[in-house]
């Protein structure tokens, strides 16, 4: 029986059991559900692995095996709100190990090709200060970064 509710299902290419094993490592509350495996009335190899229900931070996730048909681009990703600059570097170093890449701004593509946006709370209020100087310092600091560091973009946010 399906349970109601909202689940993100992501598409893997032969490698739904290792994702989800993989996203619930990075994230502390991570767990793994049901995983569906293939019967012998196919169309998978008997015992293969369909689909691996997991969650992170309260959200449910579906990782599925179907195929490469289908890609991750950049138009959908995830955001992770991070208190401090340990946590940015924790999510940053975990999702960029193992094959992931850096990109612009706070984002990075994990080994599967999610993309992820790894932000601190506090450049929120930096970029939507009412001082526009101060909002404008703190957007280009962050535009020249991939990794954001907070202390930095507070020196840029003050003007120093």
């Amino acid at each position: 029986m399906i349970e109601k509710g909202f689940t993100t299902c992501l598409w893997f290419d032969g490698r739904a059991e290792e994702a989800a094993q993989y996203y619930t490592s990075v994230f502390e509350d991570g767990r793994i559900g049901k995983t569906s495996r293939y019967t012998e009335a196919g169309p998978g190899p008997a015992g293969s692995v369909v689909t691996v229900d997991f969650e992170i931070n309260g959200q449910k996730f579906v990782a599925l095996n179907g195929g490469p048909e289908f890609s991750f681009t950049e138009a959908i990703s995830f955001q992770i709100t991070c208190e401090n600059q340990a946590e940015v570097d924790h999510y940053w170093d975990r999702l960029t190990e193992g094959g992931g890449q850096e990109v612009q701004c706070g984002w990075v593509k994990d080994r599967f090709g999610v993309s992820w946006q790894i932000i601190p709370s506090v450049l929120l209020d930096m970029v939507g200060d009412p001082d526009p100087e101060k909002a404008k310092r703190a957007t280009e600091a962050m535009l020249g970064m991939k990794k954001l560091d907070i202390a930095e973009l507070r020196k840029a946010y003050e003007g120093a």
